[in-house]
């Protein structure tokens, strides 16, 4: 198509969301295989436990929560205060779920942010104050324990008429630095003679490159792929019982991972995302949509003086139906992602329109990328 047009440029809105997000083609760089790998047998762990939050100003749980008020009777008790769990009022209590990472590098004494999130029906937690809750780990053994002021990213404020105003989130939030970490976690024996990477995204590519760039930098044969998404390493006898200098070494190293080409699409958000290596054939796209209007007017019907009855009123409706598409739009043969944004735009389609395209485009088997629907 020939078309001649003023100084003024269109963006297209996938050109521009490409353009904001940084996914429009850039020379390639290499990441650190820090980024892309984890040591076997060194993670995070997850910690939860059951608390109250106490100092709410009458925005906790109301007594509907027969949970909470059974918490904070039995909290009451282990303190030496015996009541009667039916004379509490827990407006200004709430019970809640604790939540933390343990780092795999956390001793004890060392402290970890910890989340709050409300578990009954409490209107915030603006201004509470977490009690000392234990944390467990998935074995049930304790791990650390979480105390202090709980910080909330918003707030709320309601009037005696029912209306209320909100900002973010006021049910749930953090407490930075309220946890002590009680208990390590025992890390996988790297003193052995050899030590595995597990890749974060297994590629037969990518671990062949990483074989290389460690066995380049050691002048040795270090490093081998078991598949791909393990490569073992094989610690060199002048760095025998010092896996951390090894490590160190190997994690920054960089290689350049291998991108897949793949289209990813939310349909619920219409958000499309195109991987760095996709290409189209040559196709034929024609692209359009149906619109369709219903108005309704009201308009009295008045009898007549002889004929009798009611005056009433009728609605009218109005239906306009319109389609709009252009003509066929020849897409070459694309070899980059800009090629293949600049043809997309051509079609003048949106995000929503580009979620069918690319399904066409598949089953049409011009689209030489796997997609991935969220």
């Amino acid at each position: 198509m020939n078309e001649k047009r003023g100084p003024a440029k269109w963006i297209s809105p996938l050109a521009l969301a490409l353009a904001v997000t940084g996914l429009l083609p850039t020379p390639a760089h290499a990441a650190r295989i820090q980024e892309l790998v984890a040591v076997r047998g060194v993670r995070d762990n997850q910690l939860v436990g059951y608390g109250l939050v106490v100092g709410l100003n009458n925005t906790g749980d109301t007594g509907q929560s027969r949970f909470t008020v059974q918490s904070t009777a039995a909290m009451l008790r282990r303190l030496g205060a015996t009541v009667d769990p039916r004379a509490i009022q827990t407006r200004n209590a709430a019970a809640v779920m604790v939540t933390a990472t343990l780092g795999h590098d956390a001793d004890a004494g060392m402290r970890i942010d910890v989340t709050v999130s409300s578990l009954g029906n409490a209107r915030s937690l603006l201004g509470g104050t977490l009690v000392q809750t234990p944390l467990y780990g998935a074995d049930r053994e304790v791990y650390a324990v979480a105390q202090g002021a709980v910080i909330v990213g918003g707030y709320s404020a309601s009037g005696r008429s029912g209306s209320s105003v909100n900002l973010n989130h006021v049910t749930a939030g953090r407490v930075p630095a309220g946890g002590i970490v009680e208990r390590e976690v025992r890390m996988a024996d790297l003193s052995g003679e050899n030590i595995e990477l597990s890749l974060h995204m297994p590629s037969f590519v990518t671990a062949s490159r990483i074989v290389e760039a460690v066995n380049a930098h050691f002048g040795d044969e270090v490093a081998w792929a078991v598949d791909a998404g393990t490569i073992r390493l094989h610690v060199p006898p002048r760095l025998v019982g010092d896996p951390v200098r090894l490590l160190a070494q190997v994690e920054l190293l960089q290689v350049q991972p291998d991108a897949p080409a793949r289209v990813v699409i939310d349909e619920r958000t219409g958000t499309v995302v195109l991987g760095t290596n996709v290409t189209i054939s040559e196709v034929a796209i024609a692209q359009g949509g149906l619109s369709i209007e219903i108005s309704e007017t009201p308009a009295v019907s008045q009898p007549s003086a002889l004929a009798g009855g009611d005056t009433v009123v009728v609605p009218q409706s109005d239906v306009r139906a319109e389609v709009r598409g252009g003509p066929i739009a020849h897409v070459p043969a694309s070899a980059t992602l800009a090629d293949v944004v600049t043809a997309l735009n051509a079609v003048g389609a949106g995000p929503r329109d580009l979620i069918s395209i690319f399904q066409a485009l598949r089953t049409a088997g011009a689209l030489q990328a796997e997609i991935r629907l969220q």
